[in-house]
């Protein structure tokens, strides 16, 4: 615990101390010889019950990993929940909280200092754990099952259905609420992250996993009370692999995608290093735009591959003409032209790509049909193209160069305003309008190789500063071609 900070460690300790005296009360109560264990309040703990629990949670996170179809998947974080949710609806509180422990303690940890994360999710899990079976409690959720926590639960009892449902999700909202706070308190002292940001995200973007979750775990704790015993309960465990493969085979792809597009991205700055960041830039611009005129995600994510990879066609362009300092001949600006065709059969054969190949192939395309490389006019340019034309035009405009100082922003926008309808796609112009209005833009280098694309910090802050630049040359500048 050398190098947590010592804040981070106290507050450690006190989860710790409170998850301690959540399980206390079963404790001290473990059975001896002819002794009826109980719980809090009297309530008899299923010993049986809570260590079979405890065993499976354990194995599914002791490895830290999914063994299926003959190899290792890594599984996500939550994987094996459902297991402590069956406790939170078969166990008294202090019961199915002693059932995370053991799994929380031996399971992997990816990031040092690994005992003060295993105390931490421990204790953690256990105050969770514990709140779930507690709200579940208290809205009749045992007797809705069909009995009371415990052994007392009456075998092969019909569950009162759609009932029981009721206090399975308050007990999911419990178990998202408690887990949320805990993992934004911690983030304060650990991570140094302000207070008013600690908490952003973290109920929302958990409540659903949690929600099915906890439907599973009920399932579990049906098919336990059912006639054929817990052993019966175990078929829950095949779906569960299944999605679990499902999920790490999806992620796994996507790390692919991303690791693709970060090569082709560092190629092309280290060939032309005028525009180092630019395609991050226009990627993060066409999210923007593509968000606020209602693009699909799928779409938006199309999206934002196509502005980072609209200029991969650089790589095909001899480097002295990309690094020339001085004004492009005709012959050379003919050769620059031919990027966007490079650039689409570059990735021609990467299948993920889909709407993005149009529009890496014709960004530069113009609305009165003066554009490049086929002189396509109005509709008949690809929608992703118009986004990607008027994110890379705002991008080139506003970045400095080594060359030249960029615009401000809002001369930046004026000049689209001034171009839109004959170079650009007057819709998409006011739909980044719109987003500036509520964003600020930096021209710092960010990158966009995420799940979610970066947006730019909220206004309050100082915009990217200005320079030269031209919207009228469809951001080819003074006469270079679009660095």
């Amino acid at each position: 615990m050398r190098r947590t900070p010592v804040a981070a460690r106290a507050f450690i300790a006190v989860v710790a101390v409170c998850a301690v005296g959540c399980i206390s009360p079963v404790l001290t109560r473990v059975p001896w010889a002819g002794q009826v264990p109980t719980g809090a309040g009297g309530a008899p703990v299923a010993w049986p019950s809570l260590g079979l629990l405890a065993a499976l949670y354990l194995a599914g996170e002791l490895p830290g990993r999914c063994p299926f179809f003959g190899e290792r998947v890594p599984v996500r974080a939550g994987s094996f929940f459902p297991f402590l949710f069956a406790a939170a609806f078969l166990l008294p509180p202090s019961a199915a909280a002693l059932v995370a422990v053991p799994g929380a303690l031996a399971g992997r940890v990816e990031h040092r200092p690994s005992a003060a994360r295993r105390i931490w999710r421990a204790a953690q899990l256990a105050l969770t754990v514990g709140a779930a079976s507690s709200v579940y409690g208290a809205l009749g959720g045992p007797a809705a099952l069909g009995g009371q926590h415990g052994p007392g639960g009456q075998r092969g009892a019909v569950p009162d259905f759609p009932h029981v449902l009721v206090p399975a999700c308050a007990a999911a909202l419990a178990f998202s609420l408690v887990l949320a706070l805990l993992d934004g308190a911690i983030r304060v002292p650990a991570e140094h992250v302000p207070v008013r940001n600690a908490w952003h995200g973290l109920f929302a973007s958990s409540f659903g996993p949690h929600l099915v979750h906890a439907l599973a775990g009920l399932m579990m704790a049906v098919l336990w009370r059912g006639p054929y015993g817990p052993l019966s309960s175990l078929f829950v465990l095949l779906p569960m692999y299944i999605s679990c493969w499902v999920f790490a085979q999806y992620h796994r792809e996507r790390a692919a995608h991303r690791a693709t597009i970060r090569a082709l991205v560092q190629a092309v700055d280290i060939k032309d290093t005028y525009t180092r960041g630019h395609s991050e830039r226009v990627g993060r611009a066409s999210v923007l735009i593509a968000r606020e005129i209602g693009m699909a995600p799928e779409r938006v994510e199309a999206l934002r591959f196509a502005g980072i990879l609209h200029d991969v066609g650089k790589l095909g362009v001899p480097t002295r003409i990309l690094r020339k300092d001085g004004p492009l001949t005709p012959q050379e600006r003919r050769v620059i032209e031919l990027h966007p065709e490079y650039g689409h059969e570059i990735v021609r054969g990467i299948g993920f790509l889909d709407e993005a190949r149009a529009a890496i192939l014709h960004h530069h395309e113009r609305l009165d049909g003066t554009g490049y490389p086929h002189g396509l006019r109005g509709a008949h340019i690809p929608e992703s193209a118009r986004v990607v034309a008027v994110a890379d035009a705002f991008d080139a405009m506003t970045s400095n160069r080594s060359y030249r100082r960029g615009r401000p922003v809002a001369a930046a926008v004026e000049e689209l305003r001034r171009c839109a309808g004959s170079h650009f796609d007057p819709r998409m112009v006011r739909a980044l309008v719109r987003a500036l209005d509520r964003y600020d833009w930096s021209a710092a280098t960010v990158a966009v190789t995420s799940d979610e694309a970066t947006l730019p910090p909220p206004r309050g802050q100082v915009p990217g500063a200005g320079g030269a630049a031209g919207a009228a040359r469809t951001a080819d500048g003074d006469g270079r071609s679009e660095r």
